[in-house]
């Protein structure tokens, strides 16, 4: 059960970006409130942390872009006829710095940022507060919150764009941009400061960042950085998680905050979709549903279907495969309807699969536009997976460990598990099982990314080295913001 509305907060004049059109940024409140007037009971600190997650929501990121820029990136997609315009370059590499995709992610992140910002910059009016109004540990975990989120924001930024500029105030506004190193160096400290604040996952709300996402972020960022022993000191603070017993469980409505979930962007159309069409970076109004079941499914839109690049990599008998993909003869609607071949008809002939993962067919016969499946952007099989990698590289790692956490997550699969103990045969294994446990979550674009996999794995994609594994800084930021020298190399 959904638990947490990002009510949006709207303090005049602190939700400012440069790069955005006015029209997208003019917030008035009519009272004119301040900080000074406005932190005064737990209710306005709250809302003024929920103002920071909303932006995840948005159009630019969950609500519809994020996932068609990184699985067409990845070529775990391939694009039917109807695809739009704007979102086929990412399948072969041909967008530029104009791309309102690319625009939207940036401004979305920044502004996420801002609202984080908000929060942190009246610490001191926070802390200031009353027992009485707000006990320390609530304080503790606002701040911790705010932190969270801001470390996310910049985490989706600079595996995106490298070197970016630095705000830790909530105006952001004409900045340098900072080396990739400092950006990760301020990621770090503050999900290190959210897994000492944050209250525990049995304790928080469901929605919320807890104790142990912010230890499998800091594991995760870590991980990218090769700290592989300190990423597997974060990660083994990652308990009281277990795999849910049906894979598919991961990706439907009512089991949501299962067993395996360790953080979620939440949707729920039950609290209002009204301005879903207008939320591409502003978090504001009711957006409480995502495009990705309509957009991605083969009796909706069918703007993508899976590659068979992607189908071909699952084992057979991998349990994983039906829940994770639509095919002629599978059972949905609750079990009334099936699939036929021409439920996977396009003008350029039948696809051999639809996706499910996010899919609402499970319990009706089509999608629209206002889907309420959490996107669950960290499950314990990941960090499984990512304790496993660390296992595997650290020097005093143990390939046997290693081949014990892919084992866990290959036993719900149905699959018997035979790795070789060697270094070089358990990262094979590992490369294999996060792309295909991980399918269409927008994880494997970084996987080839970190691993350098990409001269084997984007082969005749029109990915091109040195240039594509960044994006470019969209033009609306450079050319507002004169302290951005340059742009990425070769765009």
């Amino acid at each position: 059960m959904k638990k947490i509305k990002y009510i949006v907060l709207l303090l005049s004049g602190i939700f400012a970006i440069n790069s955005c059109d006015t029209k997208d940024l003019e917030v008035k409140n009519p009272n004119e409130l301040s900080p000074e007037t406005f932190f005064k009971t737990e209710a306005q600190v709250q809302a003024s942390v929920n103002a920071a997650y909303a932006h995840l929501q948005t159009r630019g990121l969950y609500g519809r872009h994020i996932f068609f820029a990184l699985d067409n990136m990845s070529q775990e997609n391939k694009g039917n006829p109807q695809l739009e315009g704007n979102k086929r370059p990412f399948i072969n590499f041909t967008f530029d710095a104009g791309s309102d995709i690319i625009q939207y992610y940036w401004e979305s992140c920044f502004l996420g940022i801002s609202r984080a910002n908000f929060v942190l910059d009246n610490e001191a009016i926070i802390t200031a507060l009353p027992n009485s109004v707000l006990t320390q540990e609530k304080k503790n975990k606002f701040l911790g919150e705010a932190h969270f989120l801001r470390a996310y924001y910049y985490f989706l930024l600079v595996n995106r764009f490298g070197d970016l500029p630095i705000y830790t105030k909530q105006t952001i506004v004409g900045a340098v941009r900072s080396p990739k190193a400092d950006v990760y160096k301020l990621i770090t400290e503050d999900f290190d400061f959210a897994s000492k604040n944050l209250l525990a996952d049995s304790a928080e709300q469901n929605g919320r960042a807890t104790k142990e996402a912010a230890y499998a972020y800091l594991g995760k960022v870590n991980l990218y950085l090769k700290k592989y022993d300190e990423a597997l000191t974060a990660l083994n603070q990652v308990t009281g998680y277990s795999l849910e017993s049906n894979f598919f469980n991961n990706f439907m409505d009512e089991t949501e905050h299962g067993p395996e979930s360790v953080f979620e962007v939440e949707y729920d159309e039950k609290l209002g979709v009204g301005d879903k069409w207008g939320s591409d970076t502003g978090g504001t109004g009711s957006a409480e549903a995502t495009f990705r079941g309509q957009e991605y499914g083969n009796l909706g839109w069918y703007n993508v279907y899976p590659s068979d690049k992607l189908l071909d990599e699952y084992e057979v008998g991998d349990k994983r495969f039906g829940d994770t993909f639509y095919v002629p003869g599978s059972v949905y609607n609750k079990g009334a309807s099936v699939m036929t071949a021409n439920n996977f008809s396009t003008s350029e002939g039948n696809r051999r699969a639809g996706w499910k993962k996010y899919q609402n067919y499970y319990k009706r016969t089509d999608e629209n536009q206002d889907s309420s499946i959490n996107f669950k952007v960290m499950r314990y099989s990941d960090v499984l997976l990512m304790k496993a990698e660390c296992e595997n590289q650290r020097a005093s790692g143990s390939q046997a460990a290693a081949i014990a956490y892919i084992k866990i997550v290959r036993d719900r699969a149905g699959l018997i598990t035979t790795i070789t103990a060697t270094k070089d045969a358990v990262f094979k294994a590992i490369i294999h099982e996060r792309k295909v446990e991980l399918a269409g979550e927008q994880v494997r674009f970084d996987d080839i990314m970190r691993w350098g996999l990409a001269s084997t794995e984007l082969a005749g994609t029109g990915f091109v080295a040195g240039k594509h594994e960044l994006w470019p800084i969209p033009n609306r930021e450079t050319s507002s913001n004169p302290n951005i020298k340059g742009n990425n190399p070769n765009w």
